[in-house]
């Protein structure tokens, strides 16, 4: 396509003197696994989040996976989470070895519904023990609201913040609502790596020790096993170029608003846009319309790439149909905007030129609709 929906390699080249040097710093030092680069990369990034700790690790589903473990998520508890996100967050629940329970979403933000959540955990028939809110899209959830109530029946909440670098809600940073929080670095997000890559983000000391071992065979000293732990470490190579691109990650965040923020004004009566949020940082765009896929195909056909973030709720993927837990009423807002919602370009370079074909495609689309 001539205008891609994102464009990792753009994020590159306009650093690629200073990534060039920090992945030639790391080749000739002969350290390769859990090395300097890993331990500053986890320090700054744990203080632009405002944490105390940040713990690298191979990729956001092993983030996530070890930040409910070393909370202490064990198997045959059930963790509540949505299911309009990427099935990643599905995956790291079973990896923990617990069971899914979803609810439903609000309808103008997509992100989980508080009243629906408390709906779930007042029916109290299972062994609920965590919630996982995701912050889609780049735009928090109202997790002021799903802390307390998870606080109320004494559950842990564990953050989702895989397409979440640098958003916020109410002054606070996305990731310091919980007990902790789970980052990807895959090359899309807003701040991604050259490969895989995740972190685990906690103000929780015990946690913070307790996901270290984990990501390291549960090992506290070298070759000794305290718990059973895995292989899932961030490559020095990556935090090397994590820390390159974390200098520049607020002022990207900042493209990404301003061209939300055009979207918004130009797209308005043409689909639905996004409901506004100060501290979103826009991971996507996602425009919403009953007749999604005719737009999809128009936009194609001008040369403009989008996808649908995502296409299939987890509930009705065939891995996981029949043996999630669903509220009586299952998941309509859920599965109704999965028939309307469509990603269109959105990344940190994406030029003025570029959006305005963009925008001037689906306003010629929604006159002929």
């Amino acid at each position: 396509m001539a205008i891609a929906q994102s464009n990792p390699a753009l994020t590159y080249l306009a650093q690629k003197e200073e990534i060039d040097a920090a992945t030639a710093r790391v080749l000739a030092s002969g350290r390769y696994i859990l090395g300097g680069e890993v331990e500053a990369f986890e320090r700054e990034f744990a203080a632009y989040n405002h944490a105390s700790h940040a713990i690298g690790a191979g990729n956001g589903t092993d983030a996530l996976h070890l930040a409910l473990r070393a909370a202490g998520v064990e198997p045959g508890d059930v963790v509540v989470t949505v299911a309009n996100t990427a099935v990643a967050t599905a995956a790291a629940i079973e990896m923990a070895g617990a069971r899914i329970a979803f609810v439903d979403v609000d309808s103008d933000t997509l992100t989980m519904n508080p009243a629906a959540l408390a709906g779930m955990l007042e029916r109290g028939a299972q062994r609920f023990r965590a919630v996982i809110p995701v912050h889609l899209f780049g735009r928090c959830a109202a997790i002021e609201e799903i802390v307390a109530v998870a606080a109320r029946q004494g559950l842990t909440v564990i953050e989702d913040c895989a397409q979440a670098h640098g958003a916020s809600t109410n002054g606070a940073t996305a990731g310091t609502f919980g007990a902790a929080a789970a980052f990807s670095f895959y090359p899309t997000k807003n701040l991604g790596a050259i490969g895989d890559g995740g972190a685990v983000v906690t103000s929780d000391d015990q946690i913070a020790e307790q996901a270290r071992a984990l990501r390291q065979y549960g090992w506290r000293e070298r070759d000794l096993s305290l718990v059973a732990g895995v292989n899932s470490r961030l490559d020095e190579i990556q935090a090397a170029i994590l820390r390159v691109k974390l200098l520049r990650l607020d002022a990207d965040n900042q493209r990404r608003r301003l061209l939300a923020a055009r979207y918004d004004r130009e797209l308005a009566g043409a689909v639905q846009t996004p409901a506004p949020d100060e501290g979103a940082v826009h991971h996507q765009y996602v425009v919403r319309t009953p007749r999604r896929d005719s737009l999809r195909q128009f936009l194609s056909g001008n040369g403009i790439a989008s996808l649908v973030h995502y296409p299939t709720p987890i509930h009705l993927q065939p891995a996981y149909r029949g043996r999630v837990v669903l509220p009586e009423d299952g998941l309509p807002v859920t599965e109704h905007a999965a028939a309307e919602i469509l990603s269109l370009p959105m990344h940190a370079h994406l030029t003025d030129e570029e959006q305005s074909r963009v925008c001037d495609c689906v306003r010629q689309w929604a006159i002929h609709a």
